[in-house]
């Protein structure tokens, strides 16, 4: 996943779709992203492989993206695929622009959180999450990735650059699309993934469900 000091956007981005909760009940939904070790990473060429380079950097401040249509009821969220496609990524320590802080070359895991609004009232995007009754964390080993200021797999810029939108103007459109068909058809990952958790109960929400769809593609290389 690219990083810049100015900040770039996820691609792909997260896209959750939630069931079970209170239609009468007002929620916050949030995203934060944290470390999945301590362990700064390399890119090995000839093996087209990650591998442990030492360990990780210092702890950057914590960021909190409150998706934009929060507080809504739980009837909204559930009619809807909630989209975190606005959520920027960025380098930058001292960022001013509540944009998600990651070092380069590191592992992380996006996390979803879904917040009862009472208890959401300390909820800020430059503190850590709440925790405790009425606050939810769910997490996708697929979403895992490795942050990077370039992207050190040709195959993936090439992938990347067909499917952002953001990336028109990177493409040819006079190129032959053929190879770059095959080559898509070639990811595992290439179709939508949808993945179902069941979660405890916790008050205001039933027979809870989050179907995560991994937007398009699963990129952790």
């Amino acid at each position: 996943m690219i990083i810049t000091k100015a900040g770039r956007r996820m691609f792909p981005a997260m896209r959750v779709k939630i069931a079970g909760l209170d239609p009468h009940q007002q929620y916050y939904i949030a995203m934060d992203i944290v470390p999945v070790d301590n362990k700064r990473y390399r890119y090995v060429y000839h093996s087209s492989k990650w591998m442990v380079a030492g360990n990780a950097d210092s702890p950057v401040p914590p960021r909190v993206f409150i998706h934009p249509d929060s507080p809504a009821s739980g009837e909204t969220w559930m009619r809807q695929v909630i989209s975190f496609d606005k959520l920027k990524l960025t380098n930058n320590e001292l960022d001013d622009q509540g944009h998600i802080i990651l070092h380069s070359m590191h592992k992380y895991q996006p996390r979803v959180h879904v917040i009862r609004k009472e208890c959401g009232e300390e909820l800020s995007p430059v503190k850590a999450v709440p925790t405790g009754d009425g606050v939810k964390a769910f997490s996708f080993p697929e979403t895992v990735f490795t942050t990077v200021t370039a992207y050190q797999n040709q195959q993936i810029t090439r992938l990347k650059i067909d499917r952002n939108p953001f990336a028109k103007g990177f493409r040819d459109s006079g190129r032959n699309r053929m190879g770059l068909e095959a080559l898509v058809e070639s990811y595992a990952f290439w179709r939508p993934s949808l993945r179902t958790l069941t979660f405890e109960d916790i008050p205001g929400i039933t027979k809870q469900e989050l179907n995560v769809v991994w937007n398009n593609v699963k990129l952790n290389k």
